[in-house]
């Protein structure tokens, strides 16, 4: 299959193809999704497919207006209401009780619940007005890799798998959004975290809740995110958090195992290691955590065109978007830390 890159004054191409049941890539203010017709079940396996993503992991389904979630969910509480008044469109998925034959059997995993959210990308919901159907669209990589905030990123995993991508350039968030389950309005749950942080979520609806239990092997996730190690490039990663003392020792133990060592860090820290190491990624300015969630994948991304064999990565503080960051992080690493 040839996969096109779709220019946005070709958006109209991109919603044909999947009107047609192909699958097209599309940008959004967090990453890229994958995107097929979530009522076309031969469509939604074939993202399965793609990205050999375990079927039993649900999907995402993107709408373009507010108004649109009542034809699919069983109620929409004033809790969700309000969240989605307040923070759509942009990255938070909220997850409710599905309408029966609402969706693609696959699209939600055989849950009773689905997931839903409208992304903050002006080209990507004229993508979803064209189309004339809601899209699923989980990120546009191949399953555990890092997810991509670039066309390029998208056509370098699923080239000859999808039909095309609708370029818009780099996404501004860079992590995926977060998951909030309204199923119980009296106990809202954050299942991933992302740019939508707790405290943001509070101020407008009270005390949110946050779902922290790892999944069974046998025990089906009720967002993305949850169960499988993921964003992981080839190389291994491990977290360092510390001073220039901790980092400088990170390397040599490292060096010392014959391995080439790549930095993924602030731009202080590249500044002052950059020398002694085989290849660097700076996260931007020094104690932004904006800086590393938006730069976080393709500083992953990065150093499978260099010589490092590990990645030593930056932490930050695990409170609002740091939350986020090192969620992801934690996770590319298998939660191995330097000690």
């Amino acid at each position: 299959m040839k996969t096109i890159i779709y220019r946005p004054s070709e958006v109209l191409k991109a919603a044909l193809k999947l009107q047609q049941g192909e699958l097209i890539s599309f940008p959004t203010e967090t990453v890229y999704g994958l995107g097929a017709d979530a009522t076309n079940e031969v469509a939604v396996k074939k993202v399965y497919s793609a990205k050999g993503r375990p079927s039993d992991n649900p999907l995402i389904v993107h709408v373009s207006a507010i108004e649109e979630v009542e034809q699919y969910v069983v109620e929409v509480s004033e809790v969700a209401s309000k969240l989605m008044e307040t923070f759509w469109p942009g990255p938070l998925t909220l997850i409710f009780k599905v309408k029966e034959q609402a969706f693609a059997p696959t699209a939600t995993a055989g849950l009773d619940s689905v997931a839903m959210r409208m992304p903050d990308n002006a080209l990507t919901l004229q993508l979803i007005r064209e189309t004339g159907k809601p899209l699923v669209g989980p990120s546009a990589n191949t399953s555990g890799k890092p997810s991509p905030t670039t066309a390029e990123h998208v056509f370098h995993d699923l080239k000859g798998k999808i039909a095309g991508v609708l370029d818009d350039g780099e996404t501004g968030v860079g992590l995926e959004s977060t998951v909030l389950d309204v199923t119980d309005p009296a106990r809202p749950t954050i299942l991933r975290p992302g740019a939508t942080t707790k405290e943001a979520l509070e101020k407008i609806i009270g005390t949110v809740y946050v779902d922290r239990h790892l999944i069974s092997s046998d025990e089906v996730p009720k967002a993305p995110g949850m169960k499988y190690k993921h964003y992981s490039p080839n190389e291994a990663v491990v977290i360092v958090d510390g001073n220039h003392e901790m980092w400088q020792k990170a390397i040599e133990t490292y060096q010392k195992q014959g391995e080439k060592v790549g930095l993924l860090a602030e731009q202080a820290i590249v500044d002052h290691f950059q020398k002694n190491v085989s290849a660097t990624y700076s996260l931007g300015e020094d104690k932004s955590v904006k800086d590393a969630a938006r730069l976080l994948y393709s500083g992953l991304r990065y150093f499978e065109k260099t010589t490092a064999t590990v990645i030593l990565a930056q932490a930050y503080a695990e409170n609002g978007l740091g939350e986020a960051y090192m969620n992801r992080l934690k996770k590319a690493a298998g939660n191995h830390f330097f000690e």
